[in-house]
């Protein structure tokens, strides 16, 4: 045998021992068995998630490159470069669409001798690139914080850099049939606007009792819950059509939620950017105080960096945020991917997050070593089918989720603390996630905790419709029977190690050629 051929055999027979010491999930397999006979699925399908619907490569784009040295910026110099980088954008909004460049060196932003406003992108297929994400490589730096909007609202400054649709949305069609969760057809009263690529929001308000018990049982709802109480249930799933016949629409992903025609579900035209990118760059703000939760607007919000609201098939990958308030977040967006991220320096507000009523958020390899006070995680406006894959954060923080009706969302392979009481959102606005939270093979750092609770009874925060937890292990907290929905093999991880993963190789019938190479 030679040395090639051994190490191959060493290898493999090493790979199938780590298998062997996991438990074979029984959750995947019933989740196999219901996938092939097309019947409910209890899992959720996450497969759909991330840019393309994690299909493909984010891609390196080649558009005309608009260079910001040439439109009068210059780095390192400490003076504002915010007016040419404007004109750098504008110029490549002009050409509808190019790749923004920034040279190695750091760029100054928001300083005294600017306007210390928002940077806005308004059209598709815009890049924003960078030469490296080290301290070496090309850093903007935001020298003063954006004041909140509402000063009322600690929490309403805007973000030093947007990438946002001008348009709205438009009332096409109301739904009259049902359909089950995890298939793909609704019917509609009048199709005819409706074709095959077309964007659209499959839509509900409605408090209907039935409709709210539906949504968050067993939980005993509160009547301070009042978004849910008053407003009502809210879904926003956004959705590509796939294929139009008659009256019946198809839509490429599942739909995430059973959909019954009595509580008046209408489908929206769905106004949005696409090909959006941020890449290769350090953001760095300047917060550089001891954080205190809801002490100032600095503290939840001065150096708010990056936001993509209503973008479709967009990313950011390859960047570092270092000394910011809230590092990222997307809103009203759908199949878009964070990738490749670190949060690093003093501890701020919040990590990278999926919000504003966003469907399938991939948030991918985020590396918090900041340890925001909220780390990476979804939030509200019904945001559903959010998928955080392989990222980290430390034990003194835990996941996120803050309220307003987030639900259907992926924690897989995720290690930092697990503790309640880091998850947001007001008392008005609870539950803090909804139906189909899943923890899969989650390693916890932190300090173990016997018969974890969902539902909290010394105080009325933190409230939690039963997740699914399925290989749960490293600190052994254990949990209480009657507040989970399923609990498989809690202090043991199982197999398959990776959901999103697995969910997507059943899908298409192999990992795509990225995950493969980035595995």
């Amino acid at each position: 045998m030679n040395k090639r051929h051994f190490i191959i055999k060493t290898l493999t027979f090493c790979t199938l021992s780590l298998i062997a010491q996991k438990k074979e999930s029984q959750v995947w397999n019933d989740y196999v068995k219901a996938y092939k006979n097309n019947t409910e699925t209890v899992l959720p399908n996450f497969s759909y998630a991330g840019y393309k619907y994690s299909q493909e490569a984010i891609p390196d784009v080649n558009h005309k490159i608009f260079n910001v040295l040439d439109f009068g910026a210059v780095p390192n110099d400490k003076k504002s470069d915010k007016e040419a980088i404007k004109k750098a954008i504008a110029a490549a909004e002009k050409n509808k669409k190019g790749i923004v460049f920034f040279p190695k060196g750091t760029y100054y932003i928001n300083t005294e001798s600017d306007d210390i406003s928002t940077l806005s992108i308004h059209s598709s297929n815009i890049v924003l690139r960078g030469d490296g994400a080290s301290e070496n490589g090309t850093v903007l730096f935001f020298e003063k914080d954006l004041p909140p909007k509402d000063p009322k609202k600690l929490y309403s400054s805007p973000s030093a850099l947007e990438a946002k649709s001008k348009k709205g949305d438009k009332l096409l069609t109301t739904v009259i049939a049902n359909s089950r969760r995890e298939t793909h057809k609704v019917t509609v009263q009048d199709a005819s606007k409706i074709k095959k690529g077309d964007w659209v929001i499959l839509k509900v308000v409605n408090n209907s009792k039935d409709l709210i018990a539906y949504d968050t049982q067993p939980l005993e709802v509160q009547t301070e819950w009042s978004k849910i109480v008053n407003k009502g249930v809210q879904v926003n799933e956004r959705h590509q059509v796939a294929e139009v016949h008659k009256n019946v629409i198809t839509f490429v992903e599942p739909i995430h939620y059973d959909v019954q025609a009595k509580h008046h579900w209408e489908i929206y035209k769905y106004g949005h950017l696409q090909n959006i990118g941020f890449e290769n760059i350090r953001f760095e703000g300047n917060w550089t105080q001891k954080f205190e939760h809801h002490r100032s607007a600095k503290d939840d919000g001065g150096w708010t960096i990056l936001s993509l609201s209503r973008t479709v098939n967009s990313w950011i990958k390859n960047c570092t945020f270092k000394n910011v308030s809230r590092a990222a977040g997307f809103s009203q967006s759908a199949y878009c991917t964070a990738i490749n991220i670190d949060v690093i320096g003093n501890i701020g507000h919040n990590s990278v997050h999926a919000g504003g009523g966003s469907t399938g958020i991939l948030l991918a390899n985020i590396n918090d070593t900041a340890g925001m006070h909220h780390a990476v995680g979804v939030g509200g406006g019904s945001t559903t089918g959010t998928v955080i894959w392989r990222c980290k954060y430390p034990a003194h923080t835990s996941f996120e989720s803050h309220a307003s009706q987030p639900r259907c969302t992926l924690f897989d392979n995720v290690e930092g603390g697990f503790f309640a009481g880091r998850a947001g959102g007001a008392r008005q606005s609870l539950p803090n996630h909804g139906r189909y939270l899943v923890l899969w093979n989650y390693k916890e750092t932190d300090e173990a905790e016997k018969d974890f609770r969902f539902v909290a009874k010394n105080t009325w925060f933190w409230r939690i419709v039963p997740p699914i937890i399925v290989g749960f292990h490293g600190a052994g907290t254990t949990f209480k029977a009657d507040e989970v929905q399923i609990a498989e093999s809690i202090g043991t991880p199982v197999h398959p190690e990776s959901l999103f993963e697995e969910q997507l190789k059943l899908r298409l019938g192999k990992l795509p050629k990225w995950m493969q190479a980035y595995k």
